[in-house]
């Protein structure tokens, strides 16, 4: 699949194959992370367009409770969930493009079926450590580039540690700053719409997969 970056800009997003775990338990996989700076926002930007889809059909998991906080506290029970989390969806769910799966260019839905794309992965991820009692407003849905320069899609975690990828390439869980992805646009915080992140704000609004 691809990734429409607005001005005509096409980026192909590969195929992605869970990381393959060893007898070693998850919460050990990475060693809790040291401090780092927040992944800087520079505008508003439009959501992409399978975003909008899903909140079309979802809409009560696309509100912004301002009362929630903006980060969480990364205590040790907390990260153990995040790396559980990351690594337990990387496992079960089987990656599929959008277009063999539902026959459309794009579409971000959970993977009820156990299959999806990137996105699909971040939203499930989203889901359940939601329902594990974090705050939604630190769980963002998150537009980057990887590090072969391809669209992708990862799960943001807002922490008082930095910012942490939840990825389906991998289920070690980093620093957005120590991915090697630059960072294109996540989930406002503030709102229901996007912000643009680092040099971002010269992309037009849509984020949309193509074939």
């Amino acid at each position: 699949m691809r990734i429409w970056l607005g001005q005509g800009a096409i980026i192909g997003i590969a195929a992605v194959i869970a990381s393959a775990t060893t007898a070693i338990p998850a919460e050990r996989l990475v060693s809790m992370p040291r401090a780092s700076s927040a992944a800087a926002e520079s505008g508003t930007i439009r959501a992409p367009r399978g975003w909008i889809d899903f909140c079309g059909r979802h809409s009560q998991d696309c509100t912004r409770d301002t009362a929630e906080p903006e980060r969480i506290d990364l205590t040790p029970r907390f990260w153990r969930k995040l790396v559980a989390v990351n690594s337990a969806i990387n496992a079960r769910l089987q990656p599929l493009a959008d277009m063999t799966h539902w026959g459309l260019t794009e579409s971000w839905d959970y993977p009820d079926d156990g299959k999806g794309d990137c996105e699909d992965y971040a939203l499930e991820k989203r889901r359940r450590l939601i329902a594990a009692g974090f705050p939604q407003r630190v769980l963002l849905m998150t537009v980057v580039l990887d590090e072969a320069g391809q669209g992708h899609a990862v799960l943001l975690v807002r922490t008082d540690r930095g910012d942490l990828v939840l990825d389906n390439k991998r289920d070690a869980i980093f620093p957005w700053s120590a991915t090697g992805y630059t960072f294109i646009k996540r989930e406002s915080q503030s709102q229901s719409g996007w912000v643009a992140l680092g040099n971002a704000v010269g992309h037009t609004a849509t984020a949309t997969f193509v074939p």
